[in-house]
């Protein structure tokens, strides 16, 4: 199994990190079953935040036993210096250790340093010399604080979305976080599920010795998957490549790529799928999109007060107000002709 070095920080770990998000959504014994699963196949690096509901407790309730064999990163949403602290206290209680890895502040609009008026980076440094954390990152979905963080050389890691759907720019930010000696840390691998195939995911990916993607495991089927490429690897091919170019085609443009920064929405348009329908219907069988309960959800579109609170709140700039209604009636379109 490949093994990589983040960044300068002299951490060792698996190619392959598990991404905690989605084992919010499956019960305590469920998800300690797939953590242990993970661990016991060489897993060694877990992706968590204190946003994560209680994702924090299932990996404390699991791994805790082998905390030293392990590399935890966690994050924190805070924006103030009291509830950086009262986070990381609760984070640390969760996990049931007494340091973080790396602890990275969870998507802020702006790039914390240090002497700033929030005073957040301030407090990281001390919890370093606390010992509470071992290194400083941060984790964002937009390029210009992404690429802040890497020009300063304030932090040993980055967490930003990249994958074969990431644009030149996006490329341009890994390739300096490279040259700088920092860490990257991957989510987003799969796009927010646009990419359907993991292991043309995987051996993308795989081109880049210094990037560790964390894969959002929710599923046994998809952690089996991701464990089955460590011994047999696949590797980039020009049929694959063919479909790579494809791929970037068809989602050529202003798409959404799931995050969910943008909700909730104040009349409860489930705006991270609704508006990536027309992406799904043209990616995946029709018969999983065109069903009633999803007609009932872009329905919901119609009840747009254009706000824009959510397109306030998009990390990449979108205008999802009109993304949606161009999704809508796109889904309208499939809709009218379904079998």
């Amino acid at each position: 199994m490949k093994r990589i070095s983040i960044g300068g920080t002299g951490l060792k770990v698996n190619k392959n990190g598990f991404g905690a998000l989605p084992i919010q959504r499956v019960s305590m014994k469920e998800a300690v079953y797939l953590l242990q699963k993970a661990y016991d196949n060489g897993v060694d690096f877990y992706d968590t935040a204190r946003f994560y509901t209680d994702s924090e407790e299932k990996i404390g309730e699991a791994l805790s036993g082998c905390r030293d064999k392990i590399v935890i990163a966690s994050k924190t949403g805070a924006a103030t210096v009291e509830a950086f602290w009262k986070d990381l206290h609760t984070t640390l209680k969760n996990l049931r250790t007494d340091y973080l890895d790396i602890y990275q502040f969870h998507n802020p609009a702006y790039c914390p340093k240090p002497g700033d008026k929030a005073g957040l980076y301030d407090a990281m440094e001390v919890a370093k010399r606390q010992g509470k954390v071992r290194f400083i990152g941060i984790s964002n979905h937009r390029q210009s604080v992404a690429k802040e963080a890497v020009e300063r050389r304030l932090y040993d890691t980055l967490q930003y979305p990249f994958s074969y759907l990431s644009s030149e720019d996006d490329m341009a930010i890994v390739e300096a976080a490279r040259k700088q000696g920092m860490g990257f840390i991957c989510m987003k691998a799969l796009a927010g599920g646009l990419i359907t195939d993991s292991a043309l995911a995987y051996a993308f990916l795989d081109q880049y010795d210094y990037v560790l993607p964390i894969w959002g495991i929710q599923r046994e089927s998809e952690l089996d998957e991701f464990i089955s490429y460590q011994s047999a690897p696949p590797e980039m091919s020009p049929k694959m490549w063919k479909k790579i170019e494809e791929d970037r085609k068809s989602c050529s443009g202003d798409f959404c790529r799931g995050c969910g920064y943008c909700m909730p929405c104040t009349v409860g348009i489930q705006i991270n799928d609704c508006a990536r329908m027309s992406l799904f219907l043209r990616r995946a069988p029709l018969s999983v999109y065109l069903t009633e309960e999803w007609a009932e959800k872009m329905k919901v579109i119609e009840q747009c007060v254009q706000c824009n609170a959510c397109r306030e709140r998009c990390p990449y700039g979108l205008n999802i107000p009109d993304l949606l209604r161009r999704n809508y009636d796109d889904f309208q379109v499939f809709w009218k002709n379904r079998q």
